[in-house]
């Protein structure tokens, strides 16, 4: 269980946070501590005396903080479950079942955007689903969104949460699998194009262009042979990529606490350095 002990009385936020945390999510396959962070180092990503840091998150007029949004991308339905495709579903499951919570189906109103379909779909009040969640990372309110509209049509679903909600683009993070990464690698970017991954292309088309929101990419490699990318990414993983990628989804949640208690820097710099360890310790598993 993660048990920071958080203060607030101020926008800014106080973290104190013990050296040594269990995450619940991994207890299904095993039991896992977050490695230690000790050092009087001002550049101490967890430290083990308490750390004041403060987060960017936007305040709405009532004086409350906006939440941000976690997305994860995949596939709805048990067909695709433990697919490549599917790896964001998972890490915003395990962030869900660390921080205890609910993730229930939820219907979005269409927004009325640019193109002739996106208008029809606002005109005719369609809606779409989503698994979605509400609750705190310390003192942090989020909310997680898995859409249910099929990878290449995501950005309907959550172009309608986040203007229903009214997020500002900067605390969305927006998490999915990567081909050009190596598998278990991740990398968190402040901003950035789809990079040919339809999900991404379609998420940015309903945020009206905009590619000024956070991601966080999973590598899950690529095909070996001459197995093409769309067959290779609706597989399902062996079983010794499904264990290492326990260790991935433990990383992919620190790094988006770090995000939301200590800022952007910080959680990037973890990210890479996470992603270096993880890549070395696989070579020498192989």
């Amino acid at each position: 269980m993660i048990l920071p002990a958080i203060s607030s009385s101020s926008p800014a936020i106080t973290v104190r946070i013990p050296c040594r945390l269990t995450i619940g999510f991994l207890s299904r396959r095993k039991k896992m501590a977050v490695s230690q962070f000790s050092s009087s180092s001002p550049s101490t990503l967890i430290s083990c005396s308490s750390a004041s840091t403060t987060t960017s998150t936007t305040t709405a007029t009532d004086g409350k903080p906006k939440p941000w949004l976690f997305v994860g991308l995949g596939n709805p339905g048990k067909l695709y479950n433990g697919t490549r495709h599917n790896v964001g579903f998972e890490l915003v499951d395990a962030i869900a079942e660390a921080e205890g919570i609910s993730m229930s189906s939820v219907s979005f109103k269409a927004l009325s955007g640019k193109g002739i379909l996106q208008t029809l779909l606002g005109f005719l009040g369609v809606s779409f689903k989503a698994q979605f969640g509400e609750g705190h990372i310390g003192d942090v309110p989020v909310m997680l969104a898995k859409p249910q509209t099929f990878m290449n049509l995501s950005g309907q679903s959550v172009g309608s949460i986040v203007s229903y909600y009214k997020i500002p683009l900067k605390q969305v993070v927006v998490i999915f699998d990567d081909m050009d990464l190596p598998f278990g690698a991740l990398r968190l970017l402040p901003k950035g194009g789809h990079g040919g991954h339809n999900g991404m292309r379609s998420v940015i088309d309903h945020f009206k262009g905009s590619r000024d929101f956070p991601r966080l990419r999973i590598g899950i490699g690529r095909p070996t042979g001459k197995m093409d990318g769309a067959s290779f990414v609706l597989r399902p993983f062996n079983k010794q990529e499904r264990e290492e990628l326990d260790f991935t989804f433990q990383n992919g949640y620190d790094a988006l606490r770090i995000l939301l208690l200590e800022g952007f820097d910080k959680s990037a710099t973890f990210t890479n350095s996470a992603s270096k360890s993880e890549s070395k310790s696989m070579k020498q598993l192989g």
